[in-house]
Parts: C-alpha cells; sequence; structure tokens
C-alpha cells in the first residue's frame, strides 16, 4: 500500500483495510491538531488508488471493511469518489462496510441525492469532529464552521440514512469555558442525534498553535477533576433516546462506554465514582492518541 505521512484513523477502524485516497486534511487550521501540519492536502492519482485496491484485493481478504483516508475524503468531487466506490465493490467484493471523515463543511458541499448514492454504493459510516458545541470555542480553535452548521451536516447524514459518529474533544475550551463549552456541546449534540457520540480528551501537542498558547499563558488545560466534571455536565445535558456514548479513548483518564438512555445513569455514576477518587484514573504515561 501507498502510505504517505501520519495515517489517522478512529479506534473502531482498527481492523479495516485502510485506503488512502487523499494526502493531509482540506482544512488544516483547527488549533489542536498537529496530525497534517506542514501537509498540502491533495487527492492520490488514479493509478496508485488502484494499485491499493489491487493490493488489498490479493492481501486484506479477511477484512471485510474499508477505512477511505486521510483527514477529510468526503471532500473530494463526487463523480471520483464513486469511481473509488465502485472499483472497491468490483475488486473487494467481500467488503460490507465504507468509512470515512467527513467535517461539517465537506458535508455541506454536497447534496442529499449525493450522499444516498454514495450510500448505495457502501457508504457505512461518517466520523465527523464536532469537538465543541460552543460557538467562541469553535472560533477560537478555527474550526472553520458554525455549531448550526455542524447540525445542518449532521441532519444531512441521516436523511441519506448513513451512520453518524461524532467526536468532541473534553478540554478544548481551557478553564475559563470549561463549563459552557460541556453543556453547549451536549445541547448541539441532542440536535444532532448521530447513532455515536465519542469523547476524547485534549492532548496538547507541540506542533500545535493550541500548545504555544498553553506555553506562553493563553491557554490552561483543565486538570483531571475539571475534565470529568465536564465530562459529566456533557452528559446530563445530552438528551437523546438512543446513541452509542464513548469515552474510553487512549486520551481519556477513565474509559466509560454505554448507550443512552439506558446506561447514562450508570454513566453518570461512574463519573461520579472517578471524582471522588472511588475509580482508578490513568497516569499521564497511560494515555496516547
Amino acid at each position: 500500500m501507498h502510505y504517505e505521512g501520519n495515517i489517522i484513523r478512529p479506534p473502531s477502524e482498527a481492523n479495516s483495510i485502510i485506503l488512502q485516497v487523499s494526502v493531509g486534511c482540506s482544512h488544516n487550521k483547527c488549533t489542536f491538531c498537529g496530525a497534517y501540519k506542514g501537509v498540502r492536502f491533495r487527492i492520490k492519482d488514479d493509478l496508485t488508488i488502484n494499485e491499493d485496491i489491487s493490493f488489498a484485493a490479493k492481501y486484506c481478504r479477511q477484512q471485510k471493511r474499508v477505512f477511505i483516508g486521510d483527514g477529510d475524503a468526503l471532500i473530494i468531487p463526487t463523480d471520483r469518489l464513486t469511481e473509488i466506490f465502485l472499483s472497491i465493490r468490483e475488486n473487494l467484493p467481500w467488503v460490507n462496510r465504507i468509512s470515512l471523515y467527513g467535517n461539517a463543511k465537506s458535508i455541506l458541499r454536497k447534496n442529499n441525492e449525493e450522499l444516498v448514492k454514495l450510500k448505495e454504493l457502501g457508504l457505512d459510516r461518517i466520523y465527523m469532529g464536532l469537538e465543541s458545541g460552543h460557538a467562541p470555542t469553535l472560533k477560537k480553535i478555527r474550526k472553520g464552521v458554525t455549531a448550526e452548521q455542524m447540525i445542518a451536516a449532521a441532519v444531512m447524514v441521516r436523511e441519506a440514512g448513513v451512520f453518524l459518529s461524532v467526536t468532541v474533544l473534553l478540554g478544548i475550551a481551557g478553564i475559563n469555558d470549561s463549563e459552557i463549552h460541556a453543556s453547549e456541546s451536549g445541547r448541539i449534540l441532542t440536535e444532532m442525534k448521530p447513532n455515536q457520540i465519542a469523547a476524547l480528551t485534549l492532548m496538547l501537542l507541540e506542533n500545535t498553535p493550541l500548545h504555544e498558547n498553553a506555553v506562553s499563558g493563553s491557554f490552561h488545560l483543565p486538570d483531571q477533576k475539571m475534565l470529568l466534571a465536564e465530562l459529566r455536565t456533557m452528559v446530563n445535558c445530552i438528551n437523546l433516546e438512543r446513541v452509542q456514548f464513548q469515552a474510553n479513548h487512549a486520551s481519556n483518564y477513565l474509559p466509560i462506554s454505554g448507550r443512552f438512555m439506558k446506561d447514562k445513569k450508570k454513566i453518570l455514576q461512574i463519573i461520579e465514582d472517578g471524582l471522588a477518587g472511588r475509580k482508578y484514573l490513568k497516569a499521564e504515561s497511560q494515555r496516547g492518541l
């Protein structure tokens, strides 16, 4: 396979065929993300993509899923994505799920018919980063879209029948806006109605503007207890009947997984136990991206 640079994929795609059809991220301005700094976004040529699909056809016959990278593959024009999806269907007929990252901008650039077409060709899941539902925080981290645009994009994905997984970042608003970031994120998630919510915890990377802000003293990362309090507020503010909830990413101090609404009380109790010292919290050395 022709892999270039950092290959980022969701934890749930660990056993997927990773097909890198683009390099970098079309937005690449978020202040917290260091994955693609210095990398100019581009779509790979057909020859390279087809060679990788042929490689997968020969050596990846036990893997039933494909994850299309890099950071925002959905920005690729639909006609080009259609060709790639058709090639996957023809050459990897055993694959039963295709997934990719899609930010709100790239989703909103498409129409319902395009998303439905991709769904019919195998697109099963879109991973979308909300990070925060708090408008000032979204602006500070240069996400490039508003909370209202996030909601509109989520509606489009749901209407196309595609599974939507949305991530939020604990700690991204710093100390001063910690509580409102949590409550607004819970509110916006409720309006987005995703199939899955994944809560990650911010890790400051040295090659990012947010790390520079932390060094200069203009950004203060909440401590473990504040991060758990954020999570508690966010969970309390999410009012959805059916959604997978996961806060078990390697970046989190306290791994939690469950389903709303049936597990909401249990999740809140685990958080309370963590705050009270009755649950073990990971050491910094045990965390990762």
